[in-house]
């Protein structure tokens, strides 16, 4: 399991940060809080405060590398 920092800004960043996602077979969650979203839920996301970043935690260690290219663009670093 990996966590990271990512910005959702915009709604194509949500859009295309949902397809990219989309696309492995893992599982993602959005923590903002106290809520927990799954990050391959487009309604789920916009109910979040998106002016902030959120924390994206991944659970897989298999592909993590290729996770982690394909999601760069909205990884925020600190």
């Amino acid at each position: 399991m990996t966590t990271v920092r990512i910005s959702l800004n915009s709604i194509d960043k949500v859009k295309n940060f949902v397809n990219t996602v989309s696309s492995f077979d893992t599982d993602f969650d959005l923590v903002s809080g106290r809520y927990v979203i799954d990050a391959k839920s487009i309604m789920g996301i916009f109910s979040l405060d998106l002016s902030k970043p959120i924390d994206l935690t991944i659970h897989s260690s298999d592909d993590i590398h290729e996770i982690l290219r394909a999601l760069s663009p909205y990884i925020i670093m600190d």
